[in-house]
């Protein structure tokens, strides 16, 4: 296969470029010139193709003639609603626009979403795959551009994922909790007993590739775990044995006090005009006690089953981290 990846400059488009890489497929990466491409550059069978999702020429000639399209390509900060949009459901529109273009020739297109298109479960049971209650403005731009695949599955063959707190090797966003760990701080909200679902990068970018490979029906959606539901304290404490390290200070900071810093940081990154990762939503969001959900049908469907959890996934990224200078 040829297959065109959006983001696969990023953590986890790089990780479904590396397995398509190292299964005989051919990858077209769109990447800005600014990313770093150092890694994809190291892989075999991947060209570099300049552009970004908001630039609709750039895709639609990086969708020429591929097989299939991964659109990974995102952002989890803005400065404000209107740059999610422009990026998360506007790139949407431009790849699904290009896809078109080579209808009857695309086996297909597998998006990129997230669990936070859905929002919390309210009862800690995991959640219908139906729901649809995003409470951040990432969240509700994921939907938006979920809706716009959906719109389009009797034209061309769609599939949404929704993988939840990918990491591994190369990430740099749950690396914090990593770095927490090795200064002796365990990083968790509240008392720590919120209910969280992880996914390894590796198993993310297979049940990825098996969505492209899948004999299933247009437009159907599904969520990628590694098939556990986690207690966040007992998942931080994991971290500490990987790390082989015991964290010092052990109680997570109240959830109003998180809130408070949320809107000190939001503020500055207003008058900064600048995107940053905490603000009062995303504080809402960690206040929540269940992002829990089921990756059974994915595994029925798709063929996929997870290998890594989070036990053995955490020794294999702190090993990562360490042999490449992070740790």
């Amino acid at each position: 296969m040829n297959v065109l990846i959006t983001g696969a400059s990023g953590f986890l488009g790089s990780h479904v470029a590396e397995q398509l890489s190292l299964g005989g497929h051919s990858v077209r990466a769109l990447v800005r010139r600014t990313s770093n491409r150092k890694f994809l550059e190291s892989l075999s069978n991947v060209e570099l193709v300049y552009g970004a999702v908001e630039e609709a020429d750039k895709v639609e000639a990086a969708a020429d003639g591929v097989d299939a399209i991964v659109h990974a390509a995102g952002i989890v900060k803005a400065r404000n609603r209107e740059e999610f949009h422009a990026i998360n459901v506007g790139g949407t529109q431009n790849v699904i626009a290009a896809a078109k273009k080579q209808a009857g020739k695309i086996r297909r297109v597998v998006y990129v979403s997230s669990l936070e298109a859905c929002g919390p479960s309210v009862n800690g049971d995991p959640i219908d795959a139906d729901q649809q209650n995003p409470i951040t403005a990432y969240g509700r731009s994921k939907l938006e551009a979920e809706r716009a695949i959906q719109a389009v599955k009797d034209e061309l063959p769609v599939v949404t994922l929704r993988p939840t707190g990918i990491y591994g090797p190369r990430d740099v966003e749950i690396f914090e909790v990593f770095k927490a760990v090795q200064r002796r701080v365990l990083p968790i909200t509240g008392d720590g007993s919120a209910k969280v679902t992880f996914t390894y990068a590796t198993d993310c970018a297979k049940a990825i590739i098996r969505a492209i490979e899948a004999d299933i029906p247009s437009g159907r959606s599904y969520f990628i775990t590694d098939g556990k539901i986690y207690v966040q304290r007992e998942a931080m404490e994991e971290v500490e044995r990987a790390i082989g390290k015991r964290a010092i200070i052990r109680k997570g900071l109240p959830l109003g006090v998180i809130s408070a810093v949320a809107l000190g940081v939001e503020t500055y990154g207003k008058f900064a005009n600048k995107a940053v990762m905490l603000t009062r939503e995303k504080a809402n969001m960690l206040a929540q006690p269940y992002w829990v959900c089921s990756t059974d049908n994915a595994m029925a469907d798709l063929g996929w089953k997870p290998e890594v959890d989070w036990a053995e996934g955490t020794r294999r990224t702190v090993k990562w981290y360490r042999e490449n200078g992070w740790l």
